[in-house]
């Protein structure tokens, strides 16, 4: 394609005539600016993933570390025994029947346990679980099992479970969409077409930011400083 053609239909082939649609709508119509457009929002992607990777390593070793602390000396580590950490819970399901409330994070805990492979040291394990599983640690149903006994101590002191939970929820989020390749711009409310503002993925910035200082400021700072994210941003093609 040189630098006068026009991208052909090859786009859609790609990427799909509804996701291209998406940024077609963005730029009205202009086929080159869309998969300009396309491509920086992949660029972001990249630079928002860094700086995810980097608060989730945090975020999983505060949690093991502060589970640890709690733990019995000598006692094998918490991930060699799932049901300490999270027996069978029983709740009722919208349909009438029971369900066991802490099935998934067991199993998530012993699908890691078998990639990480025969005789794993705890940190290959931990290595092995999904942010969904640690974001999922901080939420409502966990706040007296998990949160008062042992994740608090991940924070700075006074650090409340919603000051934690609510923007790690609203980061997972973000994580979801760069993970499926989806736009990260956001569509205007009733127009059907993307916003031309970047406010939103500046607050999942700042979320990103806030809950890497309440683990250590200096990490905030460091994150701060290596984020290529307000740069890429600053470079929207609109």
């Amino acid at each position: 394609m040189t630098d006068t053609e026009e991208p052909g239909t090859w786009l859609e082939a790609w990427l799909s005539r509804p996701r291209f649609a998406v940024y077609l709508a963005a730029v009205g119509v202009d086929r080159r600016r869309a998969l300009e457009l396309y491509e920086w929002n992949t660029a972001l992607s990249a630079v928002f993933l860094h700086d995810l990777a980097h608060l989730e390593v945090a975020l999983r070793n505060a949690y093991d570390a502060a589970i640890t602390a709690s733990t019995t000396a000598g006692r094998p580590h918490w991930t060699t025994d799932p049901y300490r950490l999270f027996p069978v819970r029983w709740r009722a399901a919208r349909d009438g029947t029971r369900i066991d409330a802490n099935r998934a994070p067991r199993e998530q805990i012993e699908r890691a346990v078998r990639e990480a492979g025969p005789g794993a040291p705890p940190g290959k394990v931990i290595a092995e679980l999904t942010f969904g599983f640690w974001r999922y640690l901080s939420t409502t149903a966990h706040h007296h099992p998990l949160w008062i006994p042992h994740l608090h101590k991940a924070f700075r002191p006074g650090t409340s479970r919603r000051a934690v939970d609510d923007p790690v929820g609203r980061l997972h989020q973000l994580r979801n969409r760069i993970a499926h390749h989806e736009p990260l711009l956001r569509r205007e409310t009733g127009r059907g077409v993307l916003s031309l503002t970047t406010r939103h993925l500046l607050d999942r910035l700042a979320d990103l930011l806030t809950v890497a200082d309440l683990i250590s400021p200096e990490l905030r700072d460091y994150i701060a400083a290596a984020s290529s994210v307000r740069g890429k941003l600053s470079d929207l093609p609109l």
